[in-house]
């Protein structure tokens, strides 16, 4: 008896032991698996680990500073132009007004028009490698625009357009990698300022070596500025970390035609030329001569056909419509009013410094230089209240800054002093620009995957250079109509407030809609307190 008992006893502490075993076994895989996820968390959390957070923080301002180059010279060779439009022009014995204008809105065309598909192939052939061959092609064009000193005003146009074509790579590619390096936060609002804020330095930089280069010879405002974007090209090329790989597999040709809808781009391109050719070329010629009404009108079929492809046969459209909510809408018309007006208001301000008030081009670059200051100051204000305000009340300050800055000028007597109305609406205007540009790239960047943060920065730079090309051919036709010919200095400043004020209902109802905005975000949060505090609604 005694051997059985030991024996049943032996038997029960070897299956209590095996039980313990399998108890200590189940623990050790429970506890496998969680550290297995454990693991896999941190691998997630690091995978989406902000890029901008591992570099140090020396080379982290140099690279914010390289990317904020594509925003910088984009307005460069906007101002550079601006500021000795008339020695230009007295050099190619130009003196029509619609045909200065040209050598503006030329740039600012291709500028707004080619964005969208440079922003797509950064999605497709990687943002860096596009962002330097940006620079590159503005510095070989930028060279070509100086040469044409040696040819004629038609080989300067067309080298006007296809320098435009640098920033139109830059632009979208360089946001792109904005976006794609740091995450949602006050980091990536306030770098997202910091770039918009480069916009009104880099206008006022190219105005006023534009103006000591013509005391010499004009062409070397381009040929110098060709040196240093190839500069910033080599720079680049070392500095700029490569953004987060797609996670795709590798395409075949046909794929990446596909991914790229040229099909879509072609139509939407040449939509938008030849929309702004019309309006442009009608303060050439008026509206008198036919192809001027064909260009609106094959346009204006371009564009139906555009959109009819981008919502039923392209199988990667050029535009993510599922992202674009009713907010985000609201944000790009406000700012397409915003920068339209912007547009008028710097290109007749030039003409009014320098045609009326007499000012040289160096002297009027001096008097612009309080735009970059008020900017500067601008943008760092911004990026503080894009993360404690709702982005319909930054819109509704920015446009009435538009709006009050361009009353001031058009007002503005020929014979009063600088210091009065003239200063003033130099310190408003940046206000507008460094608002609006800023809050409609971040809502646009947070609003859309990280592969389409190409497209989402070509949205915003589209509607931004673009509105404005389109509102110097819009200005063009209402100044042509009541200067009566422009022939003595009453009617040229009655020809240039009719643009102004033309500017000014474009904002206004661009302030219009922000307060739309504004109150249909109030009336959202309305409706959403009144659902939560009723039980029986569903939330």
């Amino acid at each position: 008896m005694a051997d059985e008992e030991s024996g049943t006893s032996t038997l029960q502490e070897q299956d209590q032991d095996k039980e313990l075993q399998q108890h200590v076994t189940h623990d050790d895989d429970r506890n496998g698996e969680e550290k297995d996820k454990e693991q896999a968390d941190l691998s997630k959390i690091e995978s989406t680990k902000s890029i901008a957070e591992t570099l140090p923080l020396g080379k982290e301002i140099l690279f914010v500073g390289l990317i904020c180059c594509a925003q910088f010279t984009t307005q460069v060779g906007l101002g550079q132009c601006l500021a000795i439009l008339h020695v230009i022009g007295d050099s190619y014995g130009l003196s029509n007004p619609g045909e200065l204008s040209w050598l503006i809105a030329a740039y600012s065309l291709t500028v707004g028009t080619f964005i969208l598909l440079a922003g797509r192939l950064g999605d497709v052939y990687g943002y860096k490698r596009m962002l330097i061959i940006g620079f590159s092609w503005f510095s070989v064009w930028s060279m070509i625009a100086g040469l044409a000193v040696y040819s004629n005003h038609v080989l300067f146009n067309f080298a006007r357009v296809f320098q435009g074509v640098g920033p139109a790579i830059c632009l979208p590619n360089g946001l792109a990698i904005l976006g794609a390096s740091y995450a949602p936060g006050p980091r990536k609002a306030m770098v997202f300022a910091i770039f918009g804020a480069t916009a009104p330095g880099g206008a006022v930089m190219g105005a006023v070596f534009a103006g000591l280069f013509s005391l010499a010879w004009w062409p070397w405002t381009f040929w110098s500025f060709a040196i240093v974007l190839a500069c910033i090209a080599v720079v680049g090329s070392y500095v700029i970390p490569e953004p987060p790989k797609r996670f795709t597999k590798a395409m075949t040709l046909r794929e990446k035609i596909a991914e790229l809808d040229l099909l879509g781009g072609l139509c939407g391109v040449t939509a938008l030329i030849l929309i702004n050719f019309a309006w442009n070329q009608s303060g050439v010629v008026t509206w008198a001569k036919a192809y001027v009404y064909v260009c609106l009108i094959l346009g204006a079929l371009f564009t139906a056909a555009f959109f009819f492809i981008e919502l039923r046969v392209a199988t990667s459209p050029l535009i993510p419509f599922d992202a674009l909510s009713t907010d985000v809408a609201f944000v790009l018309a406000c700012v397409a009013c915003g920068w339209s007006c912007f547009g008028i208001w710097v290109y007749y301000l030039w003409q009014f410094y320098e045609q009326l008030r007499g000012a040289s081009p160096l002297h009027a670059a001096a008097w612009t230089i309080p735009v970059a200051i008020s900017g500067a100051i601008a943008s760092v204000t911004t990026g503080f209240l894009l993360g404690r305000l709702r982005p319909a009340w930054v819109m509704t300050i920015a446009l009435t800054a538009f709006t009050v800055g361009t009353i001031l000028i058009a007002t503005a007597p020929v014979e009063q002093s600088y210091w009065a109305q003239s200063f003033v609406c130099t310190i408003v205007i940046p206000w507008g620009m460094d608002m609006s540009f800023p809050a409609a790239t971040l809502i646009l960047s947070d609003a859309v995957a990280k592969k389409h943060q190409g497209i989402a920065a070509s949205l915003v730079n589209t509607i931004v250079n673009y509105s404005i090309s389109l509102a110097l051919g819009f200005a063009g036709t209402v100044e042509s109509h009541v200067n009566h010919g422009g022939k003595t200095p009453k009617d040229v400043l009655l020809g240039f407030r009719g643009a102004w004020y033309f500017g000014i209902g474009l904002s206004g109802f661009g302030l219009f809609l922000s307060l739309c905005f504004l109150a249909k975000g109030y009336w959202k949060d309305r409706n959403k307190r009144k659902a939560g505090d009723n039980p029986l609604e569903s939330p």
